[in-house]
């Protein structure tokens, strides 16, 4: 068996972190439909119990007025906007690292039939209840 080299345990360790921010970039931005700009995707929990499904969407500074949620089958949509903040329009940006613009994210939801509960936001998150519709026989 050959030693490692300490350049090759380097390279392999660049190489590793260059997939990994990779693939944080696209987790995080994905183009959006033909003629749209790029959009952001946030990150999403969810909770599920008998009764209910509770889904927590991280999205710091959106306010929950500039949400839209559409719950159509087995899939929620949400979809808003994060803006730069009015200081950025004074300052040269160095570093931006947040996403900004256009959010959008398709949730599939597990099997069975759901309805919107309710919805608020909760230090920084988007808080989404679904209840699970139980058929009487």
């Amino acid at each position: 068996m050959q030693p490692v080299r300490s350049i090759d345990l380097l390279w392999t360790q660049a190489c590793e972190l260059m997939e990994r921010a990779d693939r944080l970039h696209r987790q995080f931005f994905r183009l959006g439909q033909a003629g749209q700009l790029a959009v952001w995707e946030p990150p999403v929990d969810i909770f599920e119990s008998e009764s209910e499904l509770l889904i927590r969407v991280a999205v710091p500074d959106i306010n929950q007025e500039d949400f839209e949620i559409q719950y159509e089958g087995t899939m929620l949509r949400l979809s808003g906007r994060r803006c730069l903040p009015q200081e950025a329009a004074r300052h040269i940006i160095r570093r931006l690292e947040i996403p900004y613009g256009p959010m959008q994210r398709a949730i599939r939801l597990p099997p069975g039939q759901f309805r919107l509960a309710a919805h608020a936001y909760n230090n920084g998150c988007l808080e989404i209840r679904m209840l699970r519709v139980i058929e009487n026989d």
